[in-house]
């Protein structure tokens, strides 16, 4: 009996090529010389990697102009045994494309994803003053409708390097309103093997409040303010089985592995009625963490120690 060969392994993103989600895919060296699976939304993507159709799925968590992605923020609170393995940055950059022979002149009508369009507007009004704007699902959809026989528009909004990919040509690089925007994407499976600490590292979480009480949030915040641990990011998003009941998306800057941010996992543990440990991975930027000396490792370690001393009924050193 002939063996079959081992099926090649996925990874799902929000396509088609030449998206943002594509782009940060490619940061992926693993990826490389595997199956890529475009989907339309994140729920399909995260599907996929529930499913085992894809070992990991590539998501959008933030931007740095519009903030958290509460579709992902929603995704990764309610469907359970997924974990964060990586994290990835995509510049923000738009292109104004059109098909061959067209012209900034001849354009009247820009097709465009709602928003990139927000993002790109005072470029727009500047250099088309009396376009029209015909929304597109995605990125992608709006430079690909300009193909289509019956177009109404002549040109759209696309993400930088989409020329590449298509028969279309460049009439303006670079038109978006912020030239530092950028989009935090995560990669996210079932592994529960936890990347190594790198001393360059975000553990992300998402807990609820015991209850609505006066400075319940404050205690919450302070198991990790107590423990010299840093939240890079911090937003509610409502649970949705009552009106005034949110959850806590939470970044820290550390590993699950560092002292000071299993410490503060354990008191939140017990403070919070749901913790949800997301994955601890190495940060994008790569950038060393800084950690004040009352809070290294060593000093947990040596609490401990002295704890056990005591209880174990050792003498005093």
């Amino acid at each position: 009996m002939t063996s079959q060969p081992a099926p090649t392994p996925a990874y799902s993103y929000l396509g088609p090529a030449g998206t943002f989600t594509w782009q940060a895919l490619g940061q992926v060296p693993e990826a490389g010389g595997a199956g890529w699976r475009s989907v339309s939304n994140v729920g399909e993507a995260l599907d996929d990697v529930v499913a085992g159709r894809s070992i990991a799925a590539m998501i959008a968590v933030e931007n740095s102009v519009e903030g958290g992605v509460s579709a992902t923020q929603d995704a990764l609170a309610t469907i359970p045994g997924l974990r964060i393995i990586g994290e990835y940055l995509v510049p923000v950059t738009f292109s104004l494309v059109a098909p061959r022979g067209v012209t900034l002149g001849d354009v009247r009508v820009v097709a465009a994803h709602p928003v990139a369009y927000a993002q790109c507007r005072r470029w727009l009004e500047s250099a088309l003053p009396t376009h029209g704007h015909v929304p597109a699902a995605s990125n992608v959809a709006a430079p690909l409708s300009l193909l289509e026989p019956g177009s109404v528009a002549q040109a759209a909004i696309a993400p930088a390097g989409i020329t590449t990919l298509h028969d279309l040509d460049e009439l303006a690089t670079g038109i978006g309103d912020n030239a530092n925007a950028v989009t935090r994407f995560v990669l996210v499976s079932r592994s529960r093997a936890i990347p190594p600490r790198t001393g360059a590292d975000k553990t992300s979480i998402i807990a609820e409040l015991p209850d609505d009480a006066p400075g319940r949030l404050l205690e919450m915040l302070e198991q990790f303010a107590t423990r010299g641990v840093n939240m890079s990011l911090i937003e509610s998003r409502p649970i949705g089985d009552a009106l005034g009941r949110y959850r806590f998306v939470i970044d820290l800057d550390g590993h699950v592995h560092d002292e000071r941010v299993a410490d503060a996992l354990l008191g939140l543990r017990r403070f919070s009625p749901n913790v949800i440990f997301l994955g601890s991975y190495p940060r994008a930027d790569a950038r060393q963490i800084e950690v004040v000396s009352q809070y290294g490792d060593e000093v947990f370690t040596d609490a401990r120690d002295w704890l056990r001393a005591i209880l174990s009924g050792e003498p005093e050193g």
